[in-house]
């Protein structure tokens, strides 16, 4: 059996494709809390908790309406984010001036709020959605073995990340909101519905968690408390990648995934914790992060 550092390439390929498929859950993650921290400058602790209900969005839909994966994997994020819009619209706008720890505060509550109702609804047993029939098996690369739908989360994840940079640093609208936030009563003298646009990216941030819950639902168990581990990890992502950086959260989600993977082969006592590390690390060499800009 082939070996590279003493390890059989089997089993170093599979942990780099489960830190691979880690990282793009982490990059999707990242990405919403990124645009919706570098554009409206909220800290959304409630990003876990719309991670989960894009997951239980897609298994309830399932269940009691028999709505395939593909409606699902559209409709579920629309769904989401229209909640998010509505939280923005009643809830954030009202301290939209105020110091960013009352947006953080709220978020908390907020997503505090929607576990415990779902909790009290569903339990914390696992629900599962089935791999859909399209995407089971594999292939065979010789050195491991590809599972079809776990190649589709990565390149669904890269797919949705690249477009959002796209959007945003090189289109019209993303002009609009980068200057929509920068100056926003100049925006409004030339006819620009700055709120709206608020609301809209707020909400689709909200929406690239949800798009992130529906990839996992298949993947992972199910469950209203199944956000909270994952945003620790998503935070320390971004605050790596620096506070509000697109390509930050892109490179640095995908990078911490890999890190993880290899991290289980040669030391697995260190996985839940590498990602931290590092965190420490740039935070001490680089305060603003690997890709942020010094305030």
């Amino acid at each position: 059996m082939s070996m590279i550092f003493g390890v059989p390439i089997a089993v170093l390929s599979g942990q780099l494709l489960l830190g691979l498929i880690n990282g793009a859950f982490y990059a999707l993650l990242s990405l919403g809390l990124a645009v919706i921290f570098g554009l409206l400058k909220i800290i959304n602790f409630a990003h876990g908790a719309f991670y989960m209900l894009g997951a239980l969005c897609t298994v309830v839909l399932f269940n009691t309406l028999g709505i395939n994966y593909w409606v699902a994997l559209f409709l579920a994020p629309l769904i989401v984010g229209t909640l998010g819009i509505l939280i923005e619209y009643f809830l954030l706008r009202k301290i939209a001036n105020e110091d960013h720890l009352y947006s953080l505060l709220l978020t908390f509550g907020v997503a505090l709020v929607i576990q415990g109702v779902l909790t009290n609804i569903y339990g914390v047993s696992g629900m599962r959605y089935a791999i859909p029939e399209v995407f089971r098996g594999g292939v065979n690369l010789g050195f491991m073995f590809l599972p079809y739908y776990r190649a589709w989360v990565i390149v669904a994840a890269l797919v949705v990340c690249f477009g959002t940079w796209f959007m945003i640093e090189k289109t019209k609208l993303g002009s609009y909101l980068r200057a929509g936030t920068e100056n926003s009563k100049l925006m409004q003298a030339f006819g620009i519905n700055v709120p709206l646009l608020v609301s809209l990216t707020y909400g689709f941030g909200v929406m690239l968690a949800a798009f992130a819950g529906v990839l996992a639902a298949p993947i992972y168990s199910v469950t209203p408390v199944m956000g909270g581990n994952i945003l620790i990890i998503v935070f320390a992502v971004v605050v790596i990648g620096g506070m509000g950086s697109i390509v930050g959260s892109i490179f640095t989600g995908l990078a911490m995934g890999i890190i993880e993977g290899l991290t289980k082969v040669f030391y697995p006592e260190a996985s839940s914790t590498v990602i931290f590390l590092v965190m420490v690390i740039v935070l001490l060499v680089r305060p603003a992060g690997l890709f942020g800009k010094e305030a």
